[in-house]
């Protein structure tokens, strides 16, 4: 059975098992109506710290920040099915009992709304730019063999400098914001995981049908200067969602929520505090 790694000093998490015995870590912050974030691409839940996030989300909100599996202070290893990580966020909220508002960024945008389709405890949902497309096609196979050779040679930062400009698909001025930033070593240390991702995204098969019935009010939030593989993902979800509301950040991408967070804010605050 997978399990998880010793929560890291002086951290208050709380460890729940989803359904396959996986140990997944979360912790909670603040006070008011419960948040969960669900960190996207190399990441984990110190992200939302590191964007300086966290901490004005937590004066509205009890903001939960999860390890998705394979990353942090959870347990699991990939590959493994998307299935499992609806499996693993459904478990979290459901541990948080209270009706939650589930916000996904970018790949944990895909996880989030898989997870609210299958749960009852969400009352409302909010994805930035879920990635529905990601890793698809003949340029991504050769940036995926590039990485992974340059991930074999022990070349992290190399790797990760393919993982964000091919598959996160960030301007140059999006990367030389996060190489800037405490992000930067964060997601050296965690650019094995891309791959995971990649393998459990393209095998996901999204059909619309499958939330037509999904009342679970929704916001997506989107840069108007953000790559067309995210654009066609924001249209595909809101064209199957029945209760939808899209929200642009003008003059930004998909690096939106560290180029322009009190526009961030702004959007969740009034949405999420509805």
């Amino acid at each position: 059975m997978p399990q998880a790694t010793p929560p890291k000093e002086g951290e208050e998490v709380e460890l729940v098992t989803s359904a396959d015995g996986t140990e997944i870590a979360f912790e909670r912050t603040g006070s008011g109506p419960p948040l969960l974030l669900v960190h996207g691409m190399v990441g984990d839940r110190d992200n939302w710290e590191a964007l300086e996030l966290r901490s004005p989300l937590a004066e509205h909100f009890t903001v939960c920040t999860m390890d998705r599996r394979g990353h942090g202070d959870s347990g699991g290893e990939g590959p493994y099915e998307i299935e499992r990580v609806f499996e693993d966020i459904i478990t979290v909220v459901e541990e948080i009992e209270e009706p939650v508002a589930l916000f996904g960024l970018s790949t944990g945008g895909v996880y989030a709304l898989g997870a609210a389709s299958r749960t009852d405890n969400v009352r409302a949902l909010l994805l930035y730019e879920p990635s529905l497309q990601f890793g698809q096609g003949a340029e991504a196979a050769e940036s995926y063999t590039e990485m992974m050779s340059l991930l074999d040679t022990g070349k992290a930062e190399e790797a990760l400098l393919v993982a964000l400009e091919d598959f996160g698909h960030l301007s140059s001025e999006e990367i030389n914001l996060i190489q800037s930033s405490p992000l930067w070593q964060e997601q050296m240390e965690l650019v094995h995981t891309v791959p995971w991702e990649i393998e459990a995204i393209t095998g996901y098969e999204f059909d619309p049908d499958q939330f037509r019935n999904m009342s679970t009010p929704t916001l997506l939030i989107t840069g108007s200067e953000s790559a067309r593989p995210y654009k066609d993902g924001i249209k595909r979800t809101e064209e199957a969602l029945p209760d939808v509301h899209v929200a642009t950040i003008e003059g930004h991408g998909h690096a939106g929520l560290a180029t322009a967070s009190e526009r961030f804010l702004e959007e969740v605050l009034t949405f999420a505090g509805e």
